[in-house]
């Protein structure tokens, strides 16, 4: 990071004179601080948010500013907090005033008094997470840097201003925070502050699930997810938030034959997706691809290690992994689901033997979302021997070029029965009911198995057939 000189230029954009002006108008202190300051002196790009501290009332100060913004935003205040928000030229600028903070052993929550801006930043979690830039017209882009924030921006170090142990007693989140800034910035957390999370890591349980999976997403959608996840489980954080995941580590040795570490291995899968996308959801099926690794987990003399089944033990251990951390058990589980579900599919049709029967099956199973499965697929190649990685590669690019083939010609990605239920029910004058059933099963049996084209006209030959012999008859 360059050598920073001139404060002001981080304060250019228009909406800062406008707090300025409103701050000196009510004679109250004014700093942008936090993200904003710590983001643009390492140059992340624009901001989205600002936090604004005033030493007096920040919900006065959001007042105020809303009367001078052109389009008059509305203010939204959170009286409990002392705070208020207000959006304005696509960002959410938050006001708060200037506070310090006592907190109970039982919970998160602080007792809140006015304080000082030293008090404020005091209560900050890091010391990058401290700087201060002043608004007011006098000294208008002075840094407060009381805990020599910028110097550990410039180190790339994650170090908190106070002890740590108190730091992170107060508020047990702020340990989820330290790995997730790591993560997400690439610094190393200082060794006392993660000497002190391992301590600490039993406080994280008066967090609830939903803040806590807050900073697992940010550290899955971190440039490379494994930096943060193996700080979670070398702290101990992990284990007790994803103990599925922390129960694939360690290699087994049985008469002299091992396996690979899964959980280690499955880092290595999620740092490789995460090169190829940015989708949150198909980075959570890479973390959890294995985790029905460790329940099927067997030794047989004859054939080694085996774990028969784990995709589908995975896939039902998903459902109960997002209900109990708080994730949305919508379609965005299902496709997590879906991904485990399928993941050692593609491989297997990648043997010139193979049907075009399999290949249809696995377009029509995975859906819209055959992409992705190949995408996961290829994320699980984690060999070091440059022979098998090169021949993996080239194995799914057949299986590309046969699902392309198979598509191209057999349409079944999305696969709709060309004889709907209700010309069934017409031709041969019956009710909804098992027959139904079985004649629509039938010719997507039949279609998938090549029996017939996916035609309208030779899908209706076959009803026809099929009802005949469940002795049916054209009414």
């Amino acid at each position: 990071m360059p050598k920073y000189h001139n404060y002001r230029k981080a304060l250019q954009h228009p909406i800062f004179s406008i707090i300025a002006e409103a701050a000196d108008e009510l004679q109250v202190e004014a700093y942008v601080i936090g993200g904003f300051v710590r983001d643009h002196l390492l140059e992340r790009g624009e901001p989205k948010d600002i936090d604004i501290v005033a030493v007096g009332s920040g919900m006065d100060l959001a007042a105020k500013v809303s009367e001078k913004l052109q389009h008059k935003p509305k203010v939204q205040y959170f009286k409990n907090f002392g705070t208020a928000m207000l959006r304005a030229y696509d960002m959410e600028i938050e006001f708060v005033g200037a506070r310090k903070e006592s907190y109970r052993e039982d919970s998160r929550k602080p007792v809140v008094e006015d304080g000082t801006l030293q008090d404020d930043q005091n209560r900050r979690d890091f010391t990058i997470n401290a700087l201060a830039l002043r608004l007011n017209e006098n000294g208008f882009g002075d840094l407060l840097d009381p805990f020599d924030g910028y110097h550990d921006l410039q180190k790339k170090i994650i170090k908190t201003p106070l002890d740590p142990d108190i730091t992170y007693s107060d508020d047990p989140l702020r340990m989820y925070r330290a790995i997730r800034f790591a993560s997400q910035l690439n610094f190393r957390i200082e060794a006392a502050s993660l000497k002190s999370i391992k301590e600490n890591c039993n406080r994280i349980k008066i967090i609830s699930k939903e803040r806590i999976v807050d900073e697992l997403n940010k550290i899955l959608l971190s440039p490379k997810p494994s930096k943060g996840f193996a700080l979670l489980y070398k702290t101990g954080l992990l284990k007790k938030i994803l103990p599925e995941l922390t129960a694939l580590e360690g290699i087994d040795e049985v008469e002299g034959q091992t396996h690979k570490d899964n959980f280690w291995h499955t880092l290595e899968v999620v740092d490789n997706i995460s090169q190829e996308t940015d989708d949150l959801w198909l980075r959570w099926a890479a973390l959890l691809h294995d985790i029905g690794k460790a329940p099927t987990k067997k030794f047989h003399k004859k054939i080694g290690w085996t774990f028969h089944g784990h995709e589908f033990v995975g896939a039902k251990m998903v459902f109960k992994l997002f209900k109990r951390i708080r994730l949305p058990l919508n379609e965005k589980m299902k496709f997590v689901q879906k991904m485990v579900l399928l993941s050692s599919r593609p491989i297997a049709i990648a043997d010139d033997s193979v049907t075009d029967s399999a290949v249809r099956r696995l377009i029509f199973d995975a859906g819209d979302h055959i992409d992705h499965l190949m995408i996961l697929c290829e994320a699980d190649i984690t060999t070091k021997n440059p022979k098998r990685f090169k021949k993996y590669h080239q194995n799914f690019q057949v299986v590309r070029e046969k699902i392309q083939e198979v598509e191209e010609r057999d349409h079944v990605r999305n696969f709709q029965p060309p004889v709907s239920g209700e010309e069934i029910m017409e031709t041969f004058g019956i009710k909804p009911g098992r027959e139904v059933g079985q004649i629509k099963a039938a010719i997507k049996e039949a279609i998938l198995e090549g029996d017939i084209p996916n035609e309208y006209e030779a899908a209706r030959n076959f009803m026809l057939k099929k009802g005949e012999l469940l002795g049916l008859t054209v009414d």
